[in-house]
């Protein structure tokens, strides 16, 4: 009987295997934690019972999705840089009582600079100032900026930072952009602290974007929207008259503030939109930074135009900031180009608006992008409003987009080379994790 020689597996040996299945097993658990919320998806047809028109589509926005209604605000539209950032500054070096910030990317330029220096100096001053940054979005945020801030007596946070403990959540960003000032002033839109997002969207290193100074109840909302991510990041309470004023009305227009976040309501947001879409009678008007909706959303926008609905978007065109995103968006053009939808990409810069316009009554402003990670992974803020002026605005500011992009038919679409085509479908399929 021939010898046989066996090796012993050394205790090295095993350990190695153990530890690197537990590894395994750990990075396992922890991407489906970061890609998944637990939480139930709208996966059935919305009846339409009613058009936007109607006051039950209020009510039905205002009851069983969001908080009220309210009347009495008045929204200035900011356009580009330009228009943006001196009124965001001109409001904090007028700030008397408090300033609470909140946002997705900041990052160390003049305007990053300037934002600090007039945080520190009302801070200085007695200004209860508050900043929650997120980690990822304002990984370039130099330590200058924020040693100004804190050493001014800025309450400086990031959000889900990398800890131990905040592995399972490092896929949940905020990508709120709020700002409110001693509680009656409030600035929402699609605009983080960064040159890019100066001057007046010129050229590719200026992008287009439109943000929105607010005043009137609905700034109430806007801070507790705020402070919410506030309690969750610092356990700490902000309330009282410098916070929450009484408001008096400011205007004439009727609004809500809708937030969603994967800690609660992840999928508010998308049903919302799923039910303006339901609801829509003769037009949706979207603008988008990233615009890749999933199946049941494509089916709701493809059941609104067989009823005769107008459907209008704006994309990026050939400058954007993530070509992966927008390959994976082409890819799904098909069926929304052959059901009638008008689709086009805008030409001169990025085109970073989020702004949705249903049947020229309603318009929803904010940090919301048509992607899965804003709809269910992102912490995220819109305002609606119910008015149809500021919806012709809203839409006149539109055609003046559209005047600028390139519309995309069915046959230009389907005539693009062959390896557009086989890695916009490579690309379809990363939607969900981009």
């Amino acid at each position: 009987m021939p010898l046989q020689l066996r090796t012993p597996r050394s205790k090295f040996g095993k350990l190695i295997v153990i530890v690197a299945s537990v590894g395994a097993t750990l990075f396992a658990v922890l991407l489906v934690a970061n890609f998944s919320t637990g939480e139930k998806r709208v996966v059935q047809d919305i009846p339409r019972l009613y058009p936007v028109a109607d006051m039950q589509f209020q009510r039905s926005m205002g009851v069983m999705l969001g908080p009220n209604i309210v009347g009495g605000n008045k929204i200035e539209t900011l356009l580009n840089g330009d228009q943006i950032f001196p009124s965001m500054l001109k409001a904090i070096r007028e700030a008397r009582h408090s300033i609470n910030l909140e946002t997705y990317i900041y990052w160390s330029e003049q305007i990053g600079l300037d934002m600090a220096d007039a945080l520190a100096e009302r801070a200085r001053a007695g200004v209860k100032v508050h900043v929650l940054i997120d980690w990822v979005g304002s990984s370039k945020l130099d330590a200058e900026p924020i040693t100004k801030m804190k050493d001014a007596g800025v309450e400086f946070e990031k959000y889900h930072p990398l800890r131990w403990y905040t592995l399972g959540r490092l896929n949940n960003r905020t990508h709120r952009k709020l700002m409110i000032v001693d509680g009656n002033i409030g600035f929402t839109g699609g605009v983080g602290i960064a040159a890019i997002w100066t001057g007046r969207a010129q050229d590719p290193d200026h992008w287009r974007d439109s943000h929105f100074r607010i005043e009137g109840p609905v700034v109430a909302q806007m801070q507790a929207v705020f402070m919410d991510n506030w309690i969750k990041t610092t356990g700490r309470v902000l309330h009282g008259p410098i916070y929450f004023p009484a408001l008096a009305p400011a205007g004439n227009l009727a609004a809500q503030t809708f937030s969603s976040s994967p800690s609660g309501g992840n999928e508010s947001m998308h049903l919302m939109y799923m039910l303006a879409f339901t609801a829509a009678q003769k037009s949706i008007y979207i603008s988008s930074a990233y615009f890749v909706p999933d199946e049941r959303t494509r089916e709701t926008l493809i059941d609104a135009m067989k009823r005769g609905v107008k459907l209008k978007i704006i994309m990026p065109g050939p400058h954007t900031d993530a070509d992966t995103v927008r390959s994976s968006s082409r890819g799904m053009w098909g069926e929304l180009l052959q059901a009638g939808a008008e689709l086009y990409e805008y030409q001169p810069t990025m085109y970073h608006c989020k702004v949705m316009i249903v049947d020229g009554l309603m318009t929803s402003v904010g940090s919301t992008n048509f992607d899965d990670r804003s709809m269910r992974l992102n912490d995220e803020a819109n305002v609606n409003v119910y008015d149809a002026e500021f919806a012709q605005r809203q839409t006149a500011i539109f055609d003046e987009d559209i005047a600028k992009s390139q519309r995309i038919t069915f046959a230009k679409w389907n005539a693009r080379p062959w390896q557009e085509k086989l890695w916009e479908r490579v690309a379809s399929h990363l939607g969900p994790l981009l």
